[in-house]
């Protein structure tokens, strides 16, 4: 019953309802994204994030679906790495993301994990597209001998974020 909520609710939205929906969901995913960067994480382990932007990609995802979540965080992929960033880092986050929201989409529509499974998958497939690419970029297979510390960390950070993300869901409705 509720998945056919969730359905019925994707399609009742009109069009500029859905897109300032999405914006306001980018802008968060913004600001989580800044938030982020302001937790000196990176200097323990190089490259691990806790991927708080991905709350409300995960949000995004099950309530309104794949496309706007893959809008949702390409968008902010984008803006953050202008705003704080470079572009190679726009590059490894296009990638790490584009690869994860594919997985988590494919895992929750098949009903194989709770929601913080779909955000363990998310967080670990989105370490491996990085990875890929840098192992690309660098032209050094090696560099894929680090999944071994960013799959574990991908493991912790992906819990956290779904335990957040399951709390929000169960409390958040888009009344538009």
């Amino acid at each position: 019953m509720k998945n056919l909520q969730e359905k019925n609710y994707k399609h009742n939205i009109s069009g500029n309802k859905f897109t300032a929906l999405c914006g306001v969901l980018m802008a968060l995913a913004l600001v989580l994204s800044y938030l982020e960067s302001l937790i000196p994480l990176g200097f323990a382990i190089p490259g691990i994030k806790l991927g708080l932007a991905n709350i409300v990609t995960i949000i995004a995802l099950c309530r309104l679906g794949f496309r706007p979540a893959l809008i949702i965080s390409v968008g902010r992929i984008i803006l953050a790495g202008i705003l704080f960033g470079n572009v190679t880092i726009i590059i490894y986050s296009l990638a790490g993301a584009l690869l994860s929201i594919f997985m988590m989409y494919l895992v929750y529509h098949i009903k194989l994990f709770t929601l913080t499974g779909v955000s363990i998958v998310g967080a670990v497939f989105h370490n491996i597209g990085q990875l890929l690419v840098a192992a690309i970029v660098l032209e050094n297979i090696n560099i894929l001998y680090y999944f071994l510390v960013l799959g574990v960390t991908g493991v912790i950070a992906g819990t956290f974020i779904g335990i957040f993300a399951s709390v929000i869901m169960k409390n958040i409705h888009f009344n538009i």
